[in-house]
């Protein structure tokens, strides 16, 4: 039994012990950390109760990495950091020190070396949380990773300055089921149609499955042709492609009538106005890679109207609760319709809809 138990792989499933791979001051100091501070764009200086001190260089990375450019990563940070070296859920790359004199140094490397800008600190646009596309999943309807090295190049000054009225998360979802989640500005996108089902092959998918799966009900057992399949209510549907992910014979996806849709105004922050969810801004967006053009010009619209009407440490959501909604369209430009009006027929009993214009 013991020689069994040696040859045993060690256990990975769950969360890992994140002890084991903090920089050696941040394990040292850890929940002992009396202020930190932002010493530049980029650089934040966290100091802790002993004196102890560390320098967080934060750089903005494109997420799809090569094996080439990791190694590149791991170089650097042997050299200046340990050994340690942590990416943030956005896609951020940070590297610590411990001496104020490799602070520029390091920037060098990261900036000459791996070709990443500093930045994403402070009242600036973070890098961009975004789904796994075409690469990882099984159902985009855009390349979410595409789209983000597209906005970044056009927002690549907001991403290295400090200079908004606060932060600013951007995040984008390659199919309508979002889950890249909420942020101050989303990119999603949207469906137009139900899914049209092969009823030829619809039979290698878990029927039973795929009915549970829609949140709205509106999918149902039939037979066609003496075997069983599935039918679409379509008055019910509201094209979230939660089928499609359950079952690939429920086809959602168009690229003749896929689109693109601009959500603002969402933060899981506690602060001031506590969590918000987002709400429609502007859609009917081309899906138009690989450069998205209308996408960006539609952020840069949000970004230029939010930093002349907001005021210091407002989020986006929050400076646009103050202004209203009528002032927010007549800043961006934006068209008003008739969908921008929540009319779901489940709005009084959800927490994540509204039956009242919001104007």
């Amino acid at each position: 039994m013991t020689a069994a138990k040696k040859q045993l792989a060690p256990r990975d499933n769950g969360a890992p012990d994140h002890m084991k791979m903090l920089h050696p001051a941040m394990e040292k100091n850890y929940g002992k950390w009396k202020r930190h501070d932002k010493i530049r764009p980029g650089v934040l200086k966290y100091t802790a109760e002993s004196g102890d001190a560390i320098f967080v260089v934060r750089a903005g990375s494109p997420r799809t990495l090569s094996v080439n450019k990791i190694r590149q990563i791991c170089d650097i940070a042997d050299r200046f950091c340990e050994g340690h070296v942590r990416f943030t859920t956005r896609n951020n790359l940070e590297l610590v020190v411990t001496d104020e004199k490799d602070v520029d140094p390091l920037i060098n490397e990261i900036t000459s070396v791996l070709g990443f800008p500093i930045g994403g600190t402070g009242h600036s646009i973070s890098n961009m949380l975004h789904t796994q596309g075409w690469m990882h999943c099984n159902l985009p309807g855009t390349d979410a990773a595409g789209a983000v090295k597209a906005l970044m190049d056009v927002l690549h000054e907001e991403f290295t300055r400090e200079d908004l009225p606060h932060r600013v998360k951007l995040s984008t979802s390659c199919c309508q089921i979002n889950c890249g989640g909420q942020a101050d500005i989303a990119i999603n996108l949207q469906h137009h149609h139900p899914p049209k089902i092969d009823h030829g092959t619809v039979q290698q998918c878990e029927l039973p499955k795929v009915v549970g799966i829609c949140p709205a009900a509106a999918i149902r057992p039939m037979n066609v042709d003496g075997k069983s399949s599935l039918e679409v209510v379509e008055e019910k549907c509201m094209y979230c492609g939660a089928c499609h992910g359950q079952c690939p014979s429920m086809e959602i996806r168009d690229p003749d009538t896929d689109s693109l849709a601009i959500w603002v105004g969402g933060k899981s922050a506690s602060t001031r106005g506590g969590p918000s969810f987002m709400k429609l801004a502007a859609f009917g967006l081309p899906n138009n890679p690989p450069r998205w053009p209308e996408v960006a010009d539609a952020v840069r619209r949000i970004l230029d109207a939010y930093r002349n009407g907001a005021r210091e440490y407002e989020r986006i959501g929050e400076w646009i609760e103050r202004v209203g909604w009528k002032n927010f369209f007549e800043e961006t430009g934006f068209e008003f319709t008739k969908y921008h009006i929540d009319s779901y027929r489940f709005a009084r009993t959800t927490f994540n809809t509204s039956s009242h214009v919001r104007l």
